[in-house]
């Protein structure tokens, strides 16, 4: 089991010269962040489908050990809202995404505030939701505008493909919604969100995602060391199986209890407080186990 802390996205203008060192060339700048965390959630791919030879290079500059997680284009979630979407899901893991190989972590599927709880659409979407790299070739096959190109050993591999999802509506405060995650082996996103949106910390999956966006400003705010002393305490109970005795729970059924990997991204990037809070709370996890 694992606990990687990463940063969500690494191409900010504002990190230049801060993060980044002044003389660094643009396109260098994921070898240097790469080097920095060991984990970057992809948000490009939110927002358009990237080429096959992006993920070829961003696999190439990156550490041999290190691992992507990849957020789910917003065509999916936020304008077709989970409707008439095979030929979307396919598209997408068509784009060449599966060329990240060893390196791809989990997928994030994020929906927009005003996506109301629908059990019916989302166990729809879940039944969709490749599992393996095979399956995900399998799927990609069916494009109707992209040849994925995979390779054979893509093509057969069983490596497991994994997938969280971050909620923005309150109606999904609703015990059923936990029951369908877990029925599907989906993360749900522990999200700090200022308290914008809703925060929930049922286990849902055989791992965990959390997104730190700010505890007081959405997108700006840093974590001060009492903060992030809290979060490395929750997040040591959660990797080894057991749940903090204030969890802040939807049900009362416990999930199994077994060791998981954890996954945290800080996306409270405005004022480069990302990678520096990505640090300070990785070096206070690898301190409270040593």
């Amino acid at each position: 089991m694992e606990t990687r802390i990463g940063i969500s996205g690494w191409r900010y203008t504002p990190w230049r010269g801060i993060f980044y060192p002044e003389e660094l060339k643009q396109n260098q700048e994921l070898y240097f962040a790469s080097r920095q965390v060991d984990t970057i959630e992809i948000n490009g791919t939110f927002y358009a489908t990237q080429k096959p030879e992006s993920y070829q290079k961003w696999h190439q500059d990156t550490p041999a050990d290190f691992i992507f997680s990849v957020k789910g284009p917003r065509y999916i979630t936020h304008i077709r809202r989970l409707k008439d979407i095979e030929l979307p899901l396919a598209n997408f893991f068509a784009s060449g995404v599966l060329h990240l190989k060893e390196k791809l972590g989990p997928f994030l599927w994020q929906f927009p505030p005003n996506f109301v709880f629908d059990e019916q659409r989302l166990g729809s979407f879940f039944e969709k939701l490749p599992r393996t790299f095979k399956q995900a070739t399998q799927l990609a096959d069916m494009s109707d505008r992209l040849s994925p190109s995979y390779p054979l050993d893509l093509r057969k591999a069983n490596r497991k493909i994994r997938h969280a999802i971050e909620v923005r509506h309150h109606s999904f405060e609703n015990p059923y919604f936990i029951e369908l995650l877990r029925r599907h082996n989906i993360a749900l996103v522990f999200a700090d969100t200022a308290g914008k949106w809703p925060y929930i910390e049922d286990i849902t999956s055989d791992f965990l995602y959390l997104r730190l966006h700010g505890d007081e400003e959405l997108y700006t705010s840093g974590y001060d060391d009492s903060t992030l002393h809290w979060w490395a305490d929750r997040i040591e109970l959660w990797k080894k199986g057991q749940a903090p005795a204030n969890a802040l729970t939807l049900t009362d059924q416990p999930a199994p209890t077994k060791k998981r990997d954890v996954f945290v991204y800080f996306d409270n990037d405005v004022k480069v407080r990302a990678p520096q809070d990505a640090s300070t709370l990785s070096n206070m996890i690898s301190h409270k186990r040593h």
